[in-house]
């Protein structure tokens, strides 16, 4: 089936308005930056919303528009688990819990965090494999990019990823993070102001919300369970796509969703740049405000494809082309070319966050830590700069790996089961257990890869099965985590642990300190102490939706209250 829209040059206007913007962003940015903390962390000096903005950008790249609309038309409802369990309890989490350490500790970098608490094999093991994890992963973002260039315009393949790569690395290597995450907000709002009238002219197609679902139930395209959200989760033979509510809970809502939420720095990144602690607490709270009502833009066009492309379901077209067909199904002219923006911008947000992230690990993680320490800012600069062009390089490689995938969603889900579980346990223990050993971290994290390649490879070869590979790679996430846990412990009483000063800043209770082997070393407690003197003189007062505790709980009860409601 042919899915080349009847674009115009008016429709082509929005695409290359779009790319002189970001390119101008880029380069008017790029005299921002004269340290390294000013390529790599923005000099964390970012407001709240600007950091929450690109947080939530940052996670809108193919997995989320292309992936999740196709999860929509093939498994329904239930897809909206990734928002409701698998983001907006972690999110808050991070916020609440976690931003205190990493933002507290001075670290630039998720991995360095893992130095400072346990060792420098635990810390060269992280880097080696998160910089092997973010360059894959901005590989899919890369390919989605290509592929609807190459669908819905008729480019080529190789030329579609080449020059989406390019445009990324113009912007990304001359404005660092700042660059990335000023254009992360452009992008947000160009995505939104597409995907929202894209929705609407769906609904009408379809008779509004009612004749989507009256239509849904008459065809049974999505299953028994397509339209609702925890139906057919119970343990005795379970029906949902996601398999039973343990899974979901555990699986997703724990594992998956804290390993990446907690500990992917690509998203911490950007609340590491805002200018304060509070701010770099609220980041991910207030990004979780619009992230659970996302579905309505983004899962019910798939829901709306699944009813307008029968072919999805008739095998003529894969499911990633739900989206790019809904599109030539329902946008007009004009409003096309909006779509396409939109989409570049949504895939170039998810890659150059990817890259951005890569190259602050690279540089700082592996390059200055061991291999060339001790040198000037400006060398680091430099270095960072030139890792940027290969790490855009390495991503154009592994665009062609995510090709293999019909799902972009299982491939994603897999990647997370293997990298980000067995790395959120570790942090788990590594924060709350000051018993810990340095040795532990390295062997829990082997072992909880181990143990979800084990699961995986199992469900390739057929002798493990599930309802779907997602369902399978949501176990794999809760064997990763089990064995993390239990090796770690194991090794743990087999080893030495640290001496308790120095974990100071590093574990729970021992935060507000100034911690040992980072500088500026921040004394947390003085911090807030002198914003509350500073506000007492002016006489301006915190509302409870400035202050990160009563704003998170806020949060976690509207989402618990939408489960339970929708559910």
């Amino acid at each position: 089936m042919d899915l080349r829209l009847d674009a115009t040059l008016f429709d082509y206007s929005f695409i290359l308005i779009y790319i002189v913007l970001v390119v101008l962003i880029g380069w008017a940015t790029r005299h921002k930056v004269s340290t390294s903390e000013d390529f790599f962390l923005s000099g964390r000096s970012l407001p709240a919303w600007i950091c929450a903005l690109a947080f939530l950008s940052a996670n809108i790249g193919a997995v989320e528009l292309i992936g999740m609309a196709a999860s929509g038309s093939q498994h329904g409802v239930p897809t909206v688990h990734y928002y409701w369990v698998g983001a907006v309890p972690a999110m808050v989490f991070l916020g609440l819990v976690m931003m205190p350490f990493y933002y507290g500790s001075r670290v630039r970098s998720v991995p360095e965090y893992l130095r400072l608490r346990f060792d420098r094999p635990t810390h060269l093991y992280q880097s080696v494999i998160f910089s092997i994890s973010t360059i894959l992963v901005a590989g899919i973002n890369l390919f989605a990019l290509a592929l609807l260039i190459n669908v819905l315009i008729g480019w080529p393949l190789w030329v579609s990823i080449v020059f989406s790569a390019g445009i990324v690395l113009v912007y990304t290597a001359a404005g660092g993070l700042t660059a990335t995450m000023y254009n992360e907000v452009l992008q947000f709002l160009l995505i939104i102001a597409f995907i929202t009238p894209l929705t609407i002219g769906g609904l009408a197609r379809v008779g509004g919300p009612a004749g989507l679902i009256e239509a849904l139930n008459e065809s049974q395209v999505l299953g028994p369970n397509g339209l609702s959200v925890w139906g057919g989760t119970g343990l005795d033979n379970p029906t949902n796509p996601y398999g039973n509510w343990i899974g979901i809970a555990l699986g997703m809502g724990f594992v998956n969703s804290f390993g990446y939420w907690t500990t992917n720095f690509t998203e911490v990144q950007r609340a590491l740049s805002a200018k304060d602690m509070r701010s770099a607490r609220l980041t991910p709270i207030l990004a979780a405000i619009p992230k659970m009502f996302l579905p309505v833009v983004i899962i019910v066009p798939g829901l709306i494809a699944a009813v307008l492309v029968p072919e999805l379901h008739a095998g003529e077209l894969a499911y990633n082309e739900a989206l790019p067909a809904l599109i030539g199904r329902v946008m007009p002219h004009g409003l096309m070319g909006l779509a396409l923006a939109g989409l570049i911008a949504a895939f170039m947000a998810g890659m150059a966050a990817n890259v951005s992230a890569f190259n602050t690990v690279v540089t700082y993680d592996l390059w200055e830590t061991y291999i060339k320490p001790r040198k000037p800012d400006t060398y680091y600069v430099k270095v960072g700069r030139r890792f940027t062009f290969w790490g855009v390089i390495i991503a154009i490689g592994t665009a062609f790996i995510a090709a293999e995938f019909s799902n972009l969603q299982d491939y994603t889900q897999m990647l997370q089961s293997i990298f980000n579980a067995p790395l959120f346990a570790t942090f788990v223990l590594g924060m709350f257990w000051k018993r810990m050993s340095g040795q532990a971290g390295l062997w829990g994290l082997i072992a909880g890869a181990a143990g979800a390649g084990f699961v995986q490879v199992g469900y390739a070869s057929g002798w493990l099965a599930f309802n779907s590979s997602q369902a399978a790679s949501f176990m794999a996430s809760g064997i990763a985590f089990v064995a993390d846990i239990t090796v770690s412990v194991l090794v743990t009483f087999m080893t030495k642990p640290r001496p308790i000063e120095q974990l100071d800043g590093l574990v729970w209770g021992r935060v507000n300190m100034p911690i040992q082997g980072a500088c500026p070393a921040p004394n947390l407690a003085a911090a807030r102490s002198a914003e509350v003197r500073e506000r007492a003189v002016t006489g301006e007062e915190l509302h409870w939706w400035e202050r990160p505790v009563p704003l998170g709980i806020a949060v976690l009860l509207v989402c618990l209250i939408m489960n339970v409601v929708i559910g």
